[in-house]
């Protein structure tokens, strides 16, 4: 079995703003520059056989690589404990379509349709249930409001295989599609 998901990798200068922000928040476990992406579909556990139909389906993709920007941040909370600190990426549209196109090479693949509402972000933080109500967590979504990013293209599918472990969750890229530029 191996543990799959579709993501869009920003460029390095991308990488390194969202990283000074990444700071302010005990107990948080930031994210490192390799698990910094913005996940389009989340698979799961699959066969291998399986996850090969998925790479075949995923390379039949074609879309315009999405032109976006960082803007703001936010946090996900599970029951009232924040437990994930992110950064908003806009515009949603293309990204949407996107995200659509990766969900029906998945379904062509054999799995099931996405069923959580899509939300783009890029995981800056995960943090432990004791550290939920921090008061550091609203201090940090304070300062960092206002981050944003000048526009920016995210160029290539990726389809990546997370590795748990006691540490946390590693992530290694499988394959890899151009997405279609302009010009």
């Amino acid at each position: 079995m191996v543990r799959l998901f579709v993501a869009l990798r920003p460029p390095p200068a991308i990488r390194d703003m969202l990283a000074d922000a990444m700071d302010g928040v005990p107990q948080a476990r930031w994210q490192d520059d390799d698990q910094l992406h913005l996940t389009l579909r989340f698979i799961g556990e699959v066969d291998r056989p399986v996850a090969e139909d998925i790479a075949a389906a995923l390379g039949q993709v074609h879309a315009p690589a999405p032109i976006v920007r960082i803007s703001g941040v936010g946090a996900f909370d599970r029951r009232g404990r924040v437990d994930t600190l992110w950064a908003g990426v806009t515009p949603h549209d293309a990204l949407a379509h996107l995200h659509r196109k990766v969900d029906q090479a998945c379904l062509r693949a054999g799995l099931s349709p996405e069923s959580r509402a899509y939300l783009p972000h890029i995981t800056l933080a995960r943090l432990p249930g004791s550290a939920g109500r921090a008061p550091e967590i609203e201090g940090w979504r304070a300062v960092h409001a206002g981050l944003s990013s000048e526009p920016f293209t995210m160029r290539h599918l990726v389809l990546y295989q997370s590795h748990l472990g006691h540490g946390g969750a590693s992530y290694e890229p499988v394959m890899r599609w151009p997405l279609e530029t302009g010009g």
